[in-house]
């Protein structure tokens, strides 16, 4: 009977002692099951943080590479509008420095016809003259040189140049052209030669 007892006992023990491995097992099994799982998520997460640095070092480049796109669109519009500008100046003022150069012609014609004033509108050389003079004051305007007015006018820096100064023969006439030393001229509103003037003070 006692041998039984013993033998119950012995039994009991070694099925607590087996329980209590199982259980240490499972737990073990648990422990290294979530160490794995920390683990799968650590890298998961690696994973995405490195795909999120990856699209915003592409967002960043795709940004700069629209700002240089826009940058070149703008600078390629401006030499575009400044070269149609610097074409239609050249049209404007094709040939102005031949043009500048016949003014000094123009001055003698009139010099000549200033100093044939008192001989007769007959005279074959006074209206040879005239004709050329005519003729080439007609080649002028059709080229678009203008004559700048400046007899009587207010002094303007923009188209006369002063020579000198002397007392203004009336009130009216202080601070104004009172003579006219060599005529001046535009091209197309662009000042080829400034007017030299005396102006009355």
């Amino acid at each position: 009977m006692a041998e039984e007892k013993v033998k119950k006992e012995a039994e009991k023990t070694a099925e607590e002692v087996k329980h209590t491995n199982k259980v240490s097992e499972e737990k073990s099994a648990g422990q290294e099951a979530q160490h794995t799982e920390s683990k799968t998520d650590k890298k998961k997460k690696s994973k995405k943080d490195k795909k999120e640095e990856k699209i915003e070092a592409l967002e960043a480049q795709i940004k700069e590479m629209q700002d240089k796109h826009l940058r070149l669109q703008a600078e390629f519009d401006n030499f575009r509008r400044r070269t149609i500008k610097e074409k239609s100046d050249l049209i404007k003022s094709g040939g102005e420095s031949i043009l500048v150069n016949i003014l000094p012609v123009i001055d003698d014609f009139e010099r000549a016809l200033e100093s044939m004033k008192d001989i007769s509108d007959q005279d074959a050389g006074k209206q040879g003259t005239l004709l050329i003079y005519n003729k080439f004051k007609e080649f002028l305007k059709q080229s678009n040189i203008k004559e700048i007015e400046a007899l009587q006018q207010d002094f303007d820096v923009d188209l006369h140049e002063a020579i000198t100064k002397i007392p203004a023969p009336s009130e009216e006439l202080k601070g104004k052209v009172v003579d006219v030393v060599q005529k001046g001229y535009c091209l197309n509103d662009k000042v080829i030669r400034f007017a030299k003037v005396v102006i009355g003070e």
